[in-house]
């Protein structure tokens, strides 16, 4: 198995059972029992000899061996019942030689994907043990070694996780993991099985992480993720940083959905704070999981009502709902305590979906959000740590299984959920980016990758989130305005704000264009020359920018920002479309940086020079004339955004058309940070051979 992929090698698996390791090598009786193509399947059925042990070794394998998704089915044929304290994924050899691991850590106070390098020298591990797959250090990882070369891989698992890097007597390296094995055990008795959770890994000679994760992404695209319409993603509107809980009611969402109408806004999303009794004098956390009661307080005409209010101006209607928590004040929690999740005795917060009723309960509630909310946004949000996991046992899981059945639930009821309304958008959260993992992004359409959204953190999170998803699986909102400016020392961000300029507001909105766009802000308050700039920023996300997140293929040029000044200060993005013939640039320079940055675009062809889009009728010769030595990318008319990126198919003469010669290039022009200035030259040479120049005067 796997001859094409000569990187595949090694055990290819380990499980622990009755305390004895087993190895792909220790089985015997090999045979495939199924095999297809595109992509490559094979499933490998081996037998222990010593334990009846039978192990089904899965594998995918994608883009020409370039990528592998792998999995085991581990089997009890004996007459005695076994217990599985381990099941590894993956267990992968590489040569001896010298190698650094680098990584992301991640938490719930809007740290996420704050890079770390590690170089070996003996055992070392990557894992999570809070219950959330990335709440400590996210499911990723790049192994490269001292040619180059890096191996590349992720886990796609919700709960805890593990990779391990243990040193071979030769030197070498054996890369193992997936389900994490601390806490787990399950017993199997005869004839049953289960599951290890997927492992994706890839392999490149370069080291080129963005072709991984384009790879990555275009895998995800066309096998794991979701089908979309050709208007995904839409422009969303939540609710939650400007009206936080008890801050939001019926009259101000309504406002809000009659405000963001007009500026082009597609989704209103109800966020926390509609549910629990009317009145009810405690916040949204104490009332999680009366998701049958509504503050009618607020609420008088019910969410029914809000919803078709929304709908007859044309816009879809979300709500958010933490379906598997239940807060110290709900009513759920006296009503079934069969439902509870506890450890040692121990409530933990939320309720256990190993749990058939509370998996039944799930449906209907969520049904109801549906068919009687009339939902057609769902936002799944996540703020509990599980740890290791319930470990009662009338809940249909054993003392040693609790969390992996929970997520093995959880999914199951977004499976149905997206099988019954396969028109409902599902998005996942969890304190931010907390589930960012492709176990749960192939269930979801969306994964909001962080809580905050200043300017320099959100470049840092999608710089992160893109080496795993695809950037149209990636939601984030513009620079959000917050109930209370400085409850968060970063989010300061007030549309009242004497120093805020046209320039750092296109700076801002900019950014969340880089994925599926939102806004957070009070609408019908914005002064008019902002709302102005966002519909404008709107018109263009839907007409340029938002064919190229849904369907390019995404290059950073750049090293990762970082927060609180750290990291490379300019951060430049491409995107190419798949045939090469168009690409959109985004640049944004960070405070902290060098005036001048030199960059090399990717995947043009050499023997074309780059054509920028501008308007054909435009006559200007100072919008026409072209830096540099050679001619290439037009400077960005001054002024109006769409001189910076106008629609990549334009009415010309009442005609659509597209530019008949070259690679259309469109560039989003930014504007500085902290100073207003905007990069004012642009000069090129021809594409693949010489790089591009960004300054300013």
């Amino acid at each position: 198995m796997g001859h094409e992929t000569p990187w595949l090698s090694g055990e290819k698996f380990a499980v622990t059972v009755d305390g004895q390791p087993i190895t792909g090598s220790m089985m015997v009786a090999v045979e495939s029992v199924a095999a297809s193509w595109s992509p490559a399947r094979q499933t490998l059925r081996s037998r222990h000899p010593g334990t009846g042990l039978e192990v089904d070794q899965h594998e995918l394998v994608y883009e020409d061996g370039a990528v592998a998704e792998m999995w085991v089915t581990v089997r009890n044929r004996g007459t005695e019942p076994v217990t599985v304290e381990q099941v590894d994924s993956l267990s992968l050899d590489v040569p001896a030689g010298e190698y650094t691991v680098s990584a992301f850590t991640g938490d719930g106070d809007g740290n996420e994907f704050a890079p770390f390098s590690h170089k070996l020298a003996g055992a070392y591990r990557l894992e999570t043990l809070s219950g959330r797959s990335c709440e400590g250090m996210h499911p990723w990882f790049a192994l490269t070694d001292a040619a180059g070369g890096v191996l590349v891989g992720t886990v796609a698992w919700s709960g805890n996780w593990v990779v391990r890097f243990d040193q071979l007597p030769s030197g070498g390296y054996r890369v193992g993991g997936g389900l994490h094995d601390e806490g787990f055990s399950k017993v199997l008795a005869p004839g049953e099985e289960l599951d290890s959770p997927q492992v994706v890994v890839a392999r490149d000679e370069t080291g080129d992480l963005d072709a991984v994760a384009a790879r990555f992404a275009r895998i995800g695209r066309q096998h794991w993720y979701p089908p979309t319409g050709p208007r995904f993603p839409p422009v969303e509107w939540n609710h939650w940083w400007p009206y936080i809980d008890k801050h939001i009611d019926e009259a101000t969402f309504k406002a809000n959905v009659d405000a963001g109408t007009e500026l082009g806004v597609e989704a209103f999303l109800l966020d926390a704070g509609w549910f629990g009794a009317a009145g009810s004098e405690w916040d949204w956390g104490q009332l999680r999981g009366d998701w049958d009661l509504v503050n009618t307080a607020r609420f008088p005409s019910g969410i029914p009502g809000l919803a078709d209010y929304t709908h007859a101006r044309g816009g879809k209607f979300g709500i958010w709902c933490e379906i598997d928590a239940a807060g110290p004040r709900a009513r759920l929690r006296e009503e079934r305590p069969d439902f509870l999740a506890t450890r040692d005795g121990e409530f933990l917060g939320y309720v256990c979906f190993a749990n058939p009723d509370v998996r039944a309960w799930a449906r209907r509630t969520l049904e109801r959000l549906v068919t009687e909310y009339h939902a057609d946004w769902i936002k799944f949000d996540s703020n509990i740590n599980p740890g290791l996991g319930c470990d009662r046992t009338d809940h249909g899981h054993q003392a040693g299984d609790g969390l992996f059945e929970h997520y093995l639930g959880y999914y199951a009821v977004l499976d149905q959920l997206r099988e019954d309304h396969p028109e409902v958008i599902l998005e996942n959260c969890a304190s931010g980016g907390l589930r960012t993992d492709l176990g749960i992004a192939r269930r979801t359409h969306l994964t909001y990758i962080s809580d905050p959204d200043w300017p320099e953190h959100s470049l840092q999170c999608f710089w992160g989130a893109s080496t795993i998803l695809a950037p149209d699986r990636c939601l984030h909102w513009s620079y959000s305005h917050w109930w209370a400016p400085g409850a968060n020392p970063h989010m300061l961000y007030t549309p009242t704000d004497p120093n805020l300029t046209p320039a750092k507001l296109d700076y801002y909105t900019r950014i969340s264009m880089l994925h599926a766009f939102g806004l957070g802000q009070k609408l019908p308050e914005l002064p008019a020359w902002i709302a102005d700039r966002y519909r404008e920023h709107i018109r263009v996300y839907k007409a340029v920018v938002r064919r190229f997140v849904r369907d390019a293929r995404l290059f950073r040029l750049t090293e990762q920002p970082e927060r609180h000044g750290r990291g490379d200060r300019w951060a430049a993005f491409q995107y190419a479309m798949p045939d090469d013939t168009e690409h959109l640039l985004l640049v944004f320079r960070l405070d902290g940086s060098p005036p001048q940055r030199t960059i090399q675009l990717r995947g043009l062809t050499p023997d074309r020079r780059p054509h920028p889009r501008g308007r054909r009728h435009d006559r200007n010769p100072r919008r026409r004339r072209t830096h540099g030595r050679r001619p290439g990318l037009h400077r960005p008319g001054p002024g109006r955004l769409r001189a910076a990126a106008d629609p990549v198919r334009r009415r010309h003469r009442g005609d659509h058309e597209r530019a008949r010669a070259g690679a259309g290039i469109h560039l989003m022009r930014t504007r500085l940070h902290g100073t207003g200035r905007r990069m004012d030259r642009v000069a090129s040479a021809r594409p693949d051979t010489r790089p591009l120049t960004l300054d300013h005067r």
